[in-house]
């Protein structure tokens, strides 16, 4: 399965804009150089998870103890995945601007 297709089957396209946003902040906390690189991913699959889940509430109908579970798992599951797409996208463009 090719990587765009992934992306499209687990990624909701209304969050995939959350990666673009997870990119620069990730980006605007390297410049600032108050923050190690190695936390940069945990900051932003803590910043994805929060705003997945504002927006999986947003657009939830929560009725009943499943579906606070269900919107709980949707939120940690697109937050990760988000976050983990801008962080794959950033390690593409570092490496693409290497030269061997």
């Amino acid at each position: 399965m090719e990587f765009l297709e992934v992306i499209k089957e687990y990624v909701r396209p209304e969050l995939l804009v959350l990666a673009v946003v997870l990119y620069f902040i990730g980006k605007g906390i390297k410049k600032s150089e108050t923050i190690k690189d190695k936390y940069i991913p945990i900051i932003l699959g803590v910043i994805g998870v929060i705003i997945s889940g504002i927006y999986v509430v947003a657009t939830s109908n929560i009725a009943g103890y499943q579906s606070i579970l269900m919107v709980i798992f949707t939120s940690l599951v697109q937050g990760i995945l988000v976050a983990g797409l801008a962080v794959y996208a950033n390690e593409n463009i570092t490496q693409l601007k290497k030269e061997e």
